[in-house]
């Protein structure tokens, strides 16, 4: 619970500007003024809250009281897995700092295709964790790559799908020998 605790630390620092994305497709944009007050979606409003325990809180808005309850969180992501009075909600948190890249057209600069997966050490291919056509998902097993005396796991870069595997088991490999093409 510490790494939740940080993180809504940090969104509540930075809370200045927030857009929240529910995973039913709604949006919600919100801005701390002073005090209890906030504009939700342009309209202000008042809202009083206390942390009862560690991700865990009481909220009051518009004489209606909330208990809401950090499930999970993904710092890297920014997005939470909130239980709002025994309703799971998924959702994506975008800070100042996200909008203000997107105003600027900088906010997908970091997405590039992965296009193959290279050997990042000479070394034997010991296991080939996928197969022809297969759809993997972000940081799912791709290789099992023995280096050194050490059995390295390769995980995707990304979301794809493999076009090709280039090697085979017990193999010797180099350094950025293409291991995995990816479809684009």
């Amino acid at each position: 619970m510490i790494k939740t605790k940080r993180i809504i630390k940090y969104l509540c620092a930075n809370m200045s500007k927030l857009k929240v994305e529910i995973e039913n497709g709604n949006s919600f944009s919100i801005e701390q003024l002073k005090g209890n007050s906030a504009q939700l979606n342009g309209v202000e409003i008042n809202w009083d809250q206390i942390e009862v325990k560690d991700g865990k809180f009481h909220i009051i808005k518009d004489r209606k009281s909330y208990t809401v309850e950090v499930v999970g969180a993904d710092e890297a992501q920014k997005t939470f897995e909130l239980k709002v009075n025994n309703n799971i909600y998924k959702a994506k948190v975008e800070d100042r700092f996200d909008l203000l890249l997107q105003q600027l057209g900088m906010d997908n600069l970091a997405t590039t295709a992965v296009k193959e997966l290279k050997a990042p050490m000479p070394g034997l291919v010991l296991k080939i964790e996928v197969e022809l056509g297969q759809t993997v998902k972000e940081g799912e097993a791709l290789v099992v790559l023995e280096a050194m005396k050490m059995e390295n796991v390769l995980k995707s870069p990304a979301d794809v799908t493999v076009k090709s595997i280039r090697v085979t088991e017990g193999i010797a490999v180099e350094k950025n020998e293409v291991l995995i093409e990816f479809e684009s």
